[in-house]
């Protein structure tokens, strides 16, 4: 079980010389190289949370919205920054801020709140404020429950570390302790690079105090942990990697391997293995990445088996033990489904290759017939050993008009092809791709992962995706906030055209990717016209 804790972030606006503000500090210490956790470590304060704390709720001042529980995180952080750095946030019966005298009555060794409460003092808790919530990453020993709180430093107080737990405290900006941290000479842990990084952008500390006003953190984060070039990358809820660890590492195990090779499968569960193609590029991202669900006792189903490539399609064909029933493209598109026939000739049971036919609309070189049409809805299974396996099929149009996912029923994975990617949009290209069938396809995707309690998408390029219909909802609220911009670059210059229009809709976009964003454009313009929406 973690321990509650709590952690206060101490802050002073800085200012050029001109008086200008010019950024935040933090006051940060270094941990005592004994310390059971994080030895050495440059640290905000903070510590456990003591039953005391919720009994001293009679020494603190609230705010009308702050809560028992933030409360005592609060009354606990103001707590730990006296006794590990002597500040203290506090005011006199008169109202005014706690001073040298008040400091130096107190004695950090003896109960802080019966001490504050004899001298008159009251807690500045209602001036302390939530930013976030970490919770210790699953795979540590010794795990925290811990609020990052956030206050103003009092003025007139200087921090005086104990010499005991914390040494060496010091004033910095967030960018610089970034900074000295790479280059070797300042570390901190993961979530104190994290808040750093959060907290770099904001320009002085009543921007962040108001940011924080909501009582709600910033963000809460129990970061997880895998392999990356042989060495331990951990990452938040936010990173694009984070969902695959949770799939493969539930529990926080470090086991899993996150770089992009293509020259062995990675294992995602007990039965679904991921084999990236080797046509990395702008529109592939890391390449395509071909599954095979299946185990030995039922056989495999692979779904994009991907460009032609022998060495790529040898590769899924070893992973699945020769043993390849079924072979699914999701489409036609030449770097998902021109491997299936020469990875059906591999196979000595010549597997039916299924899908849906390539539409009249395809361009020239997307030709794809399947040996067997898949319908919407139907189920493909594959049985043995007394397990089985079962995918539903999901007819998506929008990306390509013979697109289509698959659900895999006992596991609640969504296999979303191109319609769904990690780390960037698809391109949604006439004729063949359809803005409004893209949206529509969005709703119906949503829609399956409420009724077959889908949390994972594996897509067809990237890495897994969590949360999914939260993801779904955010896809189309940014293809929605896209197609806003749209409607003002129409408005903004109603004789322009795509060329013009592209630079104001995408200009959060390099302009080398343009060409391609344009395709995507003219899908929203149709669309707009063909609903009367057009300026």
């Amino acid at each position: 079980m973690p321990r509650p804790a709590a952690t206060v972030l101490l802050l002073r606006d800085t200012a050029t010389a001109s008086g200008a503000a010019s950024g935040i500090e933090v006051l940060m210490t270094r941990r005592s190289s004994t310390a059971s956790f994080a030895p050495g470590a440059y640290v905000f304060p903070g510590g456990g949370i003591d039953p005391a704390d919720a009994q001293a709720h009679d020494t603190a001042a609230r705010r009308p919205s702050q809560n028992d529980l933030h409360l005592t995180q609060a009354i606990a952080a103001i707590r730990e920054s006296f006794e590990e750095l002597g500040v203290l946030l506090a005011r006199r019966r008169d109202g005014s801020p706690a001073g040298a005298d008040d400091i130096a009555a107190l004695d950090r060794h003896a109960p802080f709140a019966a001490q504050c409460r004899t001298r008159g003092l009251t807690l500045s808790a209602d001036q302390v404020y939530v930013l976030a919530h970490w919770l210790t990453d699953r795979d540590l020993p010794r795990r925290f429950d811990v609020p990052f709180l956030v206050a103003r430093m009092p003025e007139g107080q200087t921090p005086v570390a104990d010499e005991a737990e914390q040494f060496e405290p010091v004033w910095v900006r967030p960018a610089d302790a970034l900074a000295r941290h790479q280059a070797g000479s300042f570390f901190m842990i993961f979530p104190t690079i994290r808040t750093l990084q959060r907290l770099a952008p904001f320009a002085t500390v009543h921007a962040l105090l108001q940011a924080c006003a909501s009582e709600q953190p910033l963000w809460t984060s129990c970061p997880r942990a895998g392999f990356l070039s042989g060495a331990e990358s951990r990452h938040m809820e936010t990173d694009m990697q984070y969902s695959e660890l949770a799939l493969v590492s539930p529990d926080g195990q470090i086991v899993h391997h996150l770089d992009w090779r293509s020259d062995q499968p990675s294992p995602l569960l007990r039965n679904v293995m991921r084999l990236t193609a080797p046509n990395p590029g702008a529109m592939t991202g890391p390449g395509t990445n071909s599954y095979l669900v299946g185990d030995p006792e039922t056989g495999y189903l692979a779904i994009d088996p991907g460009p032609d490539d022998p060495e790529h399609l040898e590769r899924l064909w070893r992973a699945a033990g020769g043993d390849i029933r079924m072979i699914v493209c999701t489409h036609s598109h030449p770097d998902h489904s021109p491997g299936a026939e020469p990875l059906q000739a591999l196979c000595s049971g010549k597997p039916a290759i299924l899908g849906l036919p390539s539409a009249p609309t395809a361009r020239h070189g997307h030709a794809f017939v399947p040996d067997r049409a898949l319908a919407h809805g139907e189920q493909l299974a594959l049985e043995g050993g007394g397990l089985k396996h079962s995918l539903q099929v999901i007819h998506t149009p929008g990306h390509a008009a013979n697109h289509l996912c698959l659900v895999l029923l006992e596991d609640g994975l969504l296999f979303s092809g191109d319609h769904i990617l990690n780390g960037s949009t698809t391109v949604v290209d006439p004729p063949d791709g359809d803005m409004t069938a893209y949206l529509d396809s969005l709703d119906t995707l949503a829609a399956a992962c409420t009724t077959h309690d889908i949390e994972f998408i594996l897509p067809a390029h990237g890495h897994v995706l969590g949360f999914a219909g939260r993801a779904i909802a955010h896809l189309k609220a940014h293809r929605l906030q896209r197609e806003a911009k749209v409607i003002s670059a129409m408005q903004a210059r109603p004789e322009g055209d795509l060329d013009e229009w592209v630079a104001l809709v995408y200009d959060d976009v390099p302009p080398r990717m343009w060409p391609v964003a344009k395709r995507s454009l003219l899908a929203h313009v149709q669309r707009l016209e063909s609903l009367g929406l057009a300026p």
